[in-house]
């Protein structure tokens, strides 16, 4: 095969570096290209939305449930990265932390690191000043987390801020809402990205939230905004709100995109079981015990919390509950030999058996240290009490040997398989377990039946001996090489995952931590063994399975203990009112958005255990919360919100696509760039697997661009070997030369290739950078013309220099000049981009005038109630047969009256002229932002012929 040329070794450098502008789909060509996933053109599509315009603050992707909003913004900022602007901070539910940094790892070969309280202290004590400031890794970090340090946060210049879950941020503009209005000031000056299936839920009022988070200049204020939308008084102008929004919001919903994604069903099996007499009598004896108004075996920091972790052991099985009884009772036991309370391990030990713990720690408000003091000698004789009543439990827990509900999921298995073979699916199973001590237990007593040696666990740690055999083949193995990433906690996981696909193995027993950004959708049945109260984690166990390349639908087993009132409420209210286990997209968005936090939504559940003793009492707890959580979702603005989301865009499809077309252009490009480019510099340093692009370099380390293939590690154009090339072709010496182009090896036919046949001529290529206080984008221009005077478009010159070629060293060029249609090509590309510049002005200036008109609109509202009021008192004072005191208290009703309108009309003129010199600075500074700069560098001219 011909190699190419050190003229097309440059041009192509050239293409591969160029920045794209920020409407352009070419701008994620490189990005998609690199990224190890699926091309949906609706995701592409709203990343592009994000920053379609240089001015842009940032934009809220609001697609509905399961449409990917964390691959449309993680290719934002995988281009952001690859622009090397790197300073990128991801807000997240502490719940979502390990996901995205999974994610970005996984699908964008990006570093990412999860900034919480251990990993924050630990960098402070190593002398770091402010461990968010630096570019090596993505941060990540909750939103709690996010309010404690929001001071190092702003002192940070970030890049890019991607919120996601932001609906939590959708009261930012009431007064009191402490961790909103903490992170819109501390991340005000930087570029937001929001992501949101749920915009709107209770009130417009929350679109203002929102939309003000990101741009504050888009909407006046909010009481402009509840006149000019909400209130009865108002014009509630729903298309004038929907025309604000459409340059911030982007939606796409599900049945826009049925033609690209292939959507399954979920189907529900309830398995209930019946606990032994001796595991109920050990239930309820924790359970009260729980209920104690002081206990001293819990660390007062953290003794709600740890609390709360022993509810949910309770509910998993009595192998959970064991371990935790005795470091219970030792903890109590050193307390009397210090004869003060102490500080010690509890807490670790709470974290192996319960993985959720640092997580869920995040999410509370608890302080971080205990308090050390003295005991009383009535503290003692309590304590001795609470021990004697701890090892009370224990002696019963380690007599309970039978577990009814680890015999059932032998029969819910069966009942499960069984469904997966009508459904023609394979029999995999992931079951989850909220305890350690409970896997362990699982895999145990299943090993003994027919599945033995079909069984993988996966955890937090991943520690167990078959975990790391599994890995060390899988290191060994030669078809993972391309998936390596030099950390064992990662690799590890993929490892697990790989071994659950083969044939080898049929059951994956997981802790949460398998819902935290593993994709299994080989897999199509979920067990929830223990059944979350948190319906947010619910929905992401599930999401592992059931999304997109899912090929079956999901069979979801829960199982629910029948003796217990509490939990049969909760999974009630999850399937009924929550929708989680049928349907094809399990949970609404109305639904899980209705819920502020899942996290608060798990501590009403805990509440009810510990308030609760009868059956009554249960149920009257329940018909509450189940009246709040209808409430939470109104009618009326459910309608407001489809008139406002719907058909945003025409023509949606056909929009889609052309993206998906011109998409997959881009990349297809992009890769036979760098594979030329590739196979020129290393062609004495590696040999070329020419059929499916890949190659090996001389130290044996294998590369591909092929990415179904597994045994060689990913090439990327945003790697250090591809840019170290593009570099160095870009700085290609090349001066004017002849070259002889083979017109007749390329297979493309059509009217202007044919009419190239044996024609001459000479093609300039010059690079135009555009640059401003707010983008930077470049440009190749390209201008050629043959011997007969035909000028020859941007695609033609662009189709020759692609073709197989060679210097003519013979023939000194063709001495045509190229400089007049160069330079009419340029002009005209600059008036094109003033014509573009122009339209952008216009569209901010727009926004700026709305927003004062907004402002202004409110000050006159106010006066026009004013003198309103002002006449309905003039019209009552000036009624016949007043009382003396009427009369007189009409009169000075009617003074204060005509005083507030006056001051009104002092404070309209002067407010008005404020407003005024505001957005006319506005307009000024929008100006000075897209001064732009241009220059110009040639790339080369050649003349040439075609044989």
């Amino acid at each position: 095969m011909s190699i190419i040329n050190s003229y097309q070794a440059k041009y192509f450098a050239f293409e591969l570096s160029k920045k794209a502008a920020a409407d352009s789909p070419e701008k994620f060509g490189a990005t998609l290209m690199d990224a190890k996933l699926e091309l949906n053109p609706h995701q592409v599509e709203a990343a592009l939305f994000a920053f379609k315009s240089p001015y842009s603050k940032g934009a809220i992707l609001a697609d509905e449930v399961g449409l990917g909003k964390t691959i449309e913004a993680g290719i934002l900022l995988s281009q952001k990265w690859a622009e090397g602007k790197r300073k990128i901070l991801i807000i997240c539910p502490s719940s979502l932390r390990k996901q995205w940094a999974n994610e970005m790892e996984d699908k964008f070969q990006i570093k990412s690191e999860i900034i919480d309280n251990i990993s924050y202290n630990k960098k402070s004590n190593a002398g770091i000043k402010n461990p968010f400031d630096n570019e090596s890794t993505i941060k990540i970090c909750s939103y709690q987390f996010a309010r404690k340090r929001a001071g190092e946060i702003q002192l940070t210049s970030w890049d890019l801020v991607v919120l996601d879950e932001a609906h939590y941020l959708r009261n930012a503009y009431k007064y009191g809402n402490i961790t909103a209005k903490t992170i819109q000031n501390a991340i005000r000056e930087f570029k937001k990205v929001l992501l949101t299936a749920t915009p709107l839920q209770n009130r417009l009022d929350e679109l203002f939230g929102l939309v003000s988070f990101i741009d504050p200049e888009i909407f006046g204020d909010i009481k402009s905004f509840r006149q000019n939308y909400i209130l009865e008084s108002g014009s509630k102008d729903v298309e004038g709100l929907k025309e604000r929004l459409s340059d911030i919001v982007h939606r796409t919903l599900r049945k826009d995109v049925k033609e690209f994604i292939n959507y399954r069903e979920r189907i529900p099996i309830t398995q209930q079981f019946t606990p032994m007499p001796e595991e109920q009598e050990l239930y309820e004896k924790v359970l009260n015990y729980l209920r104690q108004e002081i206990t001293y075996a819990f660390p007062p920091a953290q003794k709600h919390l740890m609390q709360s972790v022993i509810f949910k052991l309770l509910g998993s099985s009595t192998f959970a509950i064991t371990r935790t009884l005795e470091a219970l009772i030792k903890r109590l036991r050193d307390i009397l030999k210090n004869s003060k309370i102490v500080e010690d391990d509890l807490y670790k030990l709470f974290l192996e058996e319960y993985e959720n713990l640092d997580d869920e720690i995040d999410e509370t408000d608890e302080s971080e240290t205990d308090e050390i003091g003295e005991i009383t000698i009535d503290d003692k004789i309590a304590i001795e009490a609470e021990i004697k009543q701890l090892e009370e439990f224990l002696l019963l827990s380690n007599r309970i040997q039978h577990n009814e509900k680890g015999e059932k999921l032998l029969v819910a298995l069966e009942r499960g398989f069984e469904k997966l073979n009508e459904l023609g699916a394979k029999e995999k199973a992931l079951i989850f377990t909220e305890s350690t001590r409970t896997q362990q237990y699982l895999f145990e007593r299943l090993s003994k039946e027919k599945y033995a040696g079909r069984i993988l666990l996966f955890n937090g740690n991943n520690t167990d001996p078959l975990s790391n055999q599994i890995y060390r083949d899988w290191l060994v193995d030669d078809k993972n090489v391309g998936k390596f990433t030099g950390s064992k906690a990662v690799d590890i996981r993929q490892a697990l995952v790989d071994a659950f696909k083969s044939s080898q193995y049929a059951i994956m027993i997981a802790t949460e931590a398998a819902a935290e950004g593993i994709n299994l959708q080989f897999c199509s049945m979920i067990v929830n063994y223990d059944l979350p109260w948190n319906p947010q984690r619910v929905e992401q166990r599930i999401g592992r399975c059931h999304r997109y390349g899912q090929e079956y639908d999901v069979v979801v087993v829960n199982f629910l203990n029948a003796l217990n009132t509490v939990e049969t409420r909760v999974f009630e209210l999850l399937e009924q009112k929550f929708k989680l286990f049928e349907g094809i997209f399990g949970s609404s968005d109305e639904v899980l958005g209705s819920i502020e936090s899942g996290v608060d939504f798990e501590k009403r559940i805990i509440e009810i255990y510990k308030k609760c003793r009868t059956k009554t009492e249960i149920e009257s707890h329940f018909t509450k919360l189940q009246a709040e959580f209808e409430d939470q979702i109104d009618e009326k603005v459910r309608h407001t919100q489809s008139k406002l989301f719907e058909n945003f865009e025409a023509s949606v499809i056909e929009k889609l696509k052309i993206t998906l077309s011109e998409t997959k252009v881009f990349i297809e490009k992009f890769e036979k760039w760098l594979w030329e480019l590739t196979r020129y510099y290393l062609r004495h340093k590696a040999q070329f697997l020419y059929d499916d692009f890949t190659f090996v370099l001389d130290n044996s380390e294998k590369y591909t661009l092929n990415k179904s293939r597994e045994d060689a590690k990913r090439f990327l154009v945003n790697g250090p070997i591809a840019q170290k090339l593009i570099q160095q072709g870009k700085k290609e010496r090349t001066p004017f030369a002849h070259l002889r182009f083979d017109l007749s090896s390329s297979k493309a036919s059509y009217s202007d290739i044919n009419n190239l046949k044996s024609k001459s001529g000479i093609i300039k290529i010059s690079n135009l950078e555009v640059c401003s206080e707010i983008e930077t984008h470049s440009v190749l221009l390209f201008s050629g013309v043959t011997m007969a005077n035909e000028c020859l478009n941007d695609d033609i010159c662009r189709f020759i220099l692609g073709l197989p070629s060679w210097v003519d060293v013979s023939n000194k060029g063709n001495p045509l000049s190229v400089d007049n249609i160069h330079l009419e090509n340029k002009s005209q590309r600059l008036k094109h981009l003033e014509d573009a510049d122009a339209f952008l002005m216009q569209r901010e200036f727009k926004k700026f005038h709305n927003w004062a008109d907004d402002r202004i609109a409110f000050l006159e509202g106010e006066l026009k109630e004013a003198r309103k009021a002002e006449k309905e008192i003039d019209r009552e004072a000036m009624r016949e047969g007043l009382a003396t005191s009427e009369a007189l208290k009409l009169q000075e009703d009617l003074a204060k009256a005509k005083r507030k309108v006056s001051k009104l009309k002092r404070e309209m003129f002067d407010r008005e002229d404020e407003i005024n010199e505001e957005r006319d600075q506005m307009i000024q500074d929008a100006k000075n932002k897209l001064n732009r700069t241009i220059t110009e560098e040639e790339v080369f001219t050649i003349s040439f012929d075609l044989i």
